[in-house]
């Protein structure tokens, strides 16, 4: 089989077996591009004969040298570690050649995340009196409840809603359903966009997503981006803005206001719970800062 077909069958296990995002499926598919490109008449040979330690050693150090940032050099590598393991599965390779291979340590990147009072400023843009207006508000106001990522947020099935008992279920990383609860604000902007302002958008279409679009479509992720960082130039936030910030002040402020980590760890859908304790890193630098600036002796 040529490399290029076991690309393409990598990427279909990606998503029937591994169940990852189309977006994690494209991005280790262009990493594993990357490395066939940089190999010298790679069509040629054979997949278990380039596919070495060695070669991927290299491949790493030039994607670095090229001015290739750390984590972006640790995400191809997280790519060709999943292709490895694929065509070990399939028993192309007879031993997984990255299996001992350390990850390089990166540096540890505090998220951004909003204070209160530039997430009120930012729920407060969209205009109401519109069927738009009223769709951006209960997504605003969802992602904010629930800390989704915008994936999840953009995708929500109509069957996913349990207003009444003020809960949704996701299905996450892996294909992995969690129940989180929503607030009352939130169910209130979620009902109010479904009344009338939905089927308005949907002109006619079928789609099942919560979120749609003018033609009627469900909502992209795309979409959603950019509206987020109209609505955060009109309320004259400075920061770093992506989907993303949202889910991080969702999780900072929950443990600033004496929320247990295994619990925020559940309603992010963090696998492991090292990945949720980078917001109590937060909370110490947050601390430190306090300190340094109103302690006369600090």
């Amino acid at each position: 089989m040529s490399l290029e077909r076991w690309v393409s069958g990598f990427t279909h296990y990606l998503a029937v077996e591994r169940r990852l995002s189309l977006h994690t499926q494209r991005v280790y598919g262009r990493d594993v591009r990357a490395w066939l490109q940089a190999l010298p008449q790679h069509s040629n040979a054979e997949v278990a004969a380039l596919l070495t330690r060695d070669n991927v050693v290299k491949f790493l150090a030039q994607s670095r040298a090229s001015g290739l940032s750390p984590r972006s050099v640790a995400r191809r590598m997280a790519g060709l570690r999943a292709f490895c393991r694929y065509l070990k599965q399939e028993e192309v390779l007879p031993v997984d050649p990255l299996l001992d291979l350390q990850t390089p340590r990166l540096p540890e990147r505090l998220p951004h995340f909003l204070s209160l009072d530039e997430v009120d400023r930012l729920l407060r843009q969209p205009r109401l009196e519109t069927p738009r207006g009223r769709r951006d508000a209960a997504m605003l106001e969802a992602l904010y409840a629930t800390g989704l990522r915008v994936s999840e947020l953009v995708s929500l099935p109509m069957s996913a809603l349990h207003l009444a008992e003020g809960w949704i279920k996701v299905r996450g990383k892996g294909g992995k359903e969690r129940l989180i609860p929503l607030g009352e604000q939130a169910v209130a902007c979620i009902q109010a966009y479904l009344v009338g302002a939905r089927e308005e958008l949907m002109r006619g279409g079928r789609t099942t997503q919560v979120f749609v679009n003018g033609r009627g479509e469900g909502m992209t992720r795309q979409g959603f981006w950019k509206l987020l960082r109209r609505y955060a130039r009109q309320a004259g936030i400075t920061k770093p803005m992506s989907p993303h910030t949202l889910r991080h002040s969702f999780a900072t402020h929950l443990l600033e206001q004496g929320a247990d980590l295994r619990s925020v760890q559940q309603m992010l859908g963090h696998s492991d719970i090292s990945t949720t304790q980078i917001y109590t890193h937060v909370l110490e630098a947050r601390l430190r800062s306090a300190y340094q600036r109103y302690h006369p002796r600090a």
